[in-house]
């Protein structure tokens, strides 16, 4: 009876959210419809793309496109524009060597781990971390001290700092200040910011084996997930990366496969710092700032004020995720394996 009854009310339950996916963020923006995956390459101001979403705005067509070499995306209006509508995987055939397909490829090798599945190292020229903050949802403020932080001690020799977020839905529904603040930042070009989708309800049940929580909950709509999430941060002026995390670092192959499908590609971490792992060189640092996580913050802190000297000198450095995989996966050959 119970299943009966959530069955019945989750087409509504879906509606209601993404009706606040529309009206929430800001009753002045123009509304987004039809908002879908949609494969495609194009030539577009002298470069080449893959769109890999397409949606309306105002009622013309625009799309999420992603450059294949550098990971960028980039929101484009192509109308009247000549594009060639693909598949994924023909896209993946015809360009096997770019290092966007190549990260989804390792990706997809690595997903059959129940944690930490995905890319989980980078590759920096010299020695420094790529740096990800995940953004859970919380009622709880912004930890505002870690950006502050960052900028204060790197603003002599990296600027902007690069960051990469892992936003979910829920917390943008309740910090709305808080994304206009980062926002600012961006603008400010104190900081350069990485949109990773970090799904939309974030679900978590204590207790619960993990087999059976977080996006592997029973019932999870994992295309909502991943769709409400991105056209979210459309609304809040955010352009979606092409990164994706699990909640808890949590999948298994099946739910890998649906996030692989939608062209994203999974990141985990080798440095949860809350978790007592330790940053090397390259690692992925993960740490929390939804105010839930004030270890992880507390350690990272101590992380800049250890190698201060070191940031000064230009010999340890933060890198752009997106700069990282790149590096990471544009040679010839596949990362030899897990590190």
């Amino acid at each position: 009876m119970k299943k009966s009854i959530q069955n019945f009310i989750k087409p509504y339950l879906l509606f209601i959210s993404c009706l606040l996916l529309i009206i929430t963020p800001s009753l002045g923006r123009q509304p987004l419809a039809n908002y879908q995956a949609y494969y495609a390459e194009c030539n577009y101001q002298g470069k080449q793309w893959i769109i890999i979403r397409k949606y309306l705005k105002a009622g013309q067509i625009n799309y999420l496109a992603v450059d294949q070499n550098t990971l960028q995306t980039s929101l484009i209006n192509l109308n009247g524009a000549v594009i060639v509508p693909s598949t994924l995987a023909q896209l993946k055939t015809k360009y096997p060597d770019a290092p966007y397909f190549r990260a989804m490829q390792w990706a997809s090798r690595q997903s059959f781990a129940l944690q930490d599945a995905g890319v989980i190292h980078g590759y920096p020229k010299e020695k420094g971390i790529t740096l990800t903050i995940d953004l859970c949802p919380s009622h709880k403020p912004l930890d505002r001290v870690i950006f502050n932080s960052l900028i204060a001690e790197f603003k002599k020799i990296e600027q902007p700092v690069p960051v990469a977020l892992s936003i979910s839905g829920r917390f943008m529904l309740t910090h709305a200040d808080d994304i206009e603040w980062l926002k600012n930042l961006a603008a400010a070009n104190e900081l350069s910011i990485t949109w990773i989708n970090h799904t939309y309800n974030h679900h978590y049940t204590p207790g619960v084996p993990l087999q059976d929580n977080f996006l592997l909950k029973p019932g999870t709509d994992v295309s909502f997930e991943i769709l409400g999430t991105e056209l979210a941060m459309l609304q809040h002026g955010l352009v979606p990366s092409v990164f994706f995390r699990f909640p808890g670092l949590v999948s298994d192959n099946r739910v890998a496969d649906k996030v692989l499908a939608y062209g994203l590609i999974p990141v985990g971490s080798d440095a949860w710092l809350a978790k007592g792992q330790n940053a090397n060189q390259g690692s992925i640092v993960l740490i929390h700032g939804n105010g839930n996580e004030p270890v992880g913050v507390k350690d990272f802190i101590k992380l800049l004020r250890t190698n201060k000297n070191q940031v000064y000198n230009k010999q340890w450095l933060l890198y752009d995720l997106r700069e990282s995989v790149e590096d990471e996966f544009k040679n010839s050959s596949m990362p030899p394996g897990r590190r």
